[in-house]
């Protein structure tokens, strides 16, 4: 029972950094795109909404909660997969973990917009251009990656210790 908790725990830590960097991302391209911050957001509530929610540039309930909300369970589904890919934690080097990281956040890109049904997609093909979202894909494994290396255990060392000296009898 504690590995399956310490799995949900480590999904959800990394689903929620994957959720924060992609979802500044998303306002960062859509403002460089002359689009509202809160579009690519907005537009994540198509599924309840309609595609007229990329269009809605304020921030309320309907739209705004109802996306980041879509948008974070996505992100922890994601995640779980990536927590499951990495496996159990020791010590992890970076490389791999981006490396991983970016091929789920590539797997999630083409099972969103091939697989995924057109009212299930995460809807910011109605506000950005292919170009953004690859960027928000991006973002989305660096926050996996970041949030896996911030959490992994750091060797303990004795205080007043240095582990180049010897002990002596």
């Amino acid at each position: 029972m504690a590995r399956q908790t310490a799995f949900l725990i480590r999904a959800l830590v990394s689903g929620a950094a994957a959720a924060a960097a992609s979802t500044a991302a998303l306002a960062l391209l859509a403002r460089a795109e002359g689009k509202g911050a809160l579009q690519p957001t907005n537009s994540t509530s198509h599924w309840l909404n309609g595609e007229q929610a990329a269009s809605f540039k304020g921030a309320d309930l309907a739209h705004t909660l109802t996306g980041a909300a879509t948008h974070f369970a996505a992100c922890v589904f994601w995640a779980a997969l990536f927590e499951w890919r990495t496996g159990e934690r020791g010590p992890l080097a970076p490389l791999p973990v981006l490396r991983d990281a970016l091929a789920v956040s590539a797997f999630a890109a083409v099972v969103d917009y091939t697989v995924t049904p057109k009212r299930f997609t995460p809807g910011w093909e109605f506000v950005l251009s292919h170009r953004s979202m690859a960027v928000a894909y991006a973002a989305m494994a660096a926050g996996l990656a970041g949030a896996a290396l911030a959490s992994q255990p750091r060797p303990q060392q004795q205080v007043g210790r240095h582990p180049g000296l010897r002990r002596l009898a």
